[in-house]
């Protein structure tokens, strides 16, 4: 009985994974744009914003569809510490994450919102700043065995943040939590409501970035050579939906995605010697054709 079993099970894994040569570049990015790390589009998937992490400068970049930048804002009164992931609300406005924490040993993690209405100018000011906090945390740096508590990836959704940890561990299983913080000003606990495994090793299932779709019905999360996607999931429940693992087929750094549409993604890498630093489209293919 155990036999067939474990046959029902792989099986069953086997049918929720795709392999998917369907990744098409798109451009490469200005030479000046060589670490991008989160990406998002604005004005109706006209331009896409990006912004690049620690060591560089504290910008947002606006770029049309052949790669070019339309405009740069600078936000003042805030630090690139480590800027990993850019996202938006349902009304447009951006929020920049500040919480890449390598070392897991951070104690100024934040969330900048910009206001959607200056996407025009050549700089402005966080409207609020959100800071927060992992209870679970108790040293700084953690152990390097227990280092969950890097973040490269969250999505803004019903009034909140949702923040999918990238398992920095010396031992990586492939345990990656889920955090919700208010979308509020102020210094917050990070609320631990999920935990689960992404895959085995770390080149192929660290966490890098993560987007949720228009009709909030879609979330992928992006590692360098997969996106595992969660479907018509209940409310925040992100884990209660139907798990399908996407094999790109393509490795590289890849560090940022957002949706350009409900089925299809932005993916973007960077650049690594005389590889990476681009942009690609990808169409989420529906189950029923393969």
């Amino acid at each position: 009985m155990k036999k067939y079993f474990n046959i029902i099970v792989i099986f069953f894994v086997l049918a929720c994974q795709q392999k998917s040569s369907n990744l098409v570049e798109l451009f490469s990015f200005p030479k000046s744009l060589k670490e991008v790390s989160g990406i998002i589009t604005v004005q109706d998937s006209k331009l896409i914003a990006c912004i690049e992490d620690s060591g560089n400068k504290n910008e947002i970049y606006l770029l049309d569809s052949k790669g070019k930048i339309q405009n740069t804002i600078k936000i003042n009164q805030v630090e690139n510490n480590d800027w990993e992931d850019i996202t938006k609300d349902i009304h447009g406005n951006l929020y920049i994450g500040d919480f890449g924490n390598n070392d897991n040993d951070r104690k100024d993690l934040a969330i900048y919102k910009i206001d959607k209405n200056k996407l025009s100018s050549s700089e402005t000011k966080p409207t609020s700043i959100i800071q927060f906090a992992y209870p679970e945390q108790k040293d700084f740096p953690s152990k390097k065995k227990s280092r969950y508590f890097d973040v490269e990836g969250f999505i803004a959704f019903q009034n909140n943040f949702y923040l999918f940890t990238k398992n920095r561990s010396s031992n990586f299983n492939g345990t990656a939590f889920i955090y919700k913080v208010p979308n509020a000003p102020g210094n917050h606990p990070a609320k631990k409501i999920g935990e689960f495994k992404t895959g085995p090793d770390y080149e192929n299932y660290a966490i890098t970035s993560v987007a949720l779709s228009p009709d909030q019905k879609k979330l992928a999360i992006l590692t360098h050579s997969k996106i595992i996607l969660f479907e018509n999931f209940k409310a925040d429940d992100f884990l209660s939906g139907k798990r399908t693992e996407i094999d790109l087929e393509h490795f590289s750094q890849k560090e940022g995605v957002c949706f350009k549409d409900n089925t299809t993604l932005f993916i973007a890498d960077e650049k690594v010697k005389k590889s990476g630093g681009k942009l690609y489209e990808f169409k989420i293919q529906n189950p029923n054709q393969n």
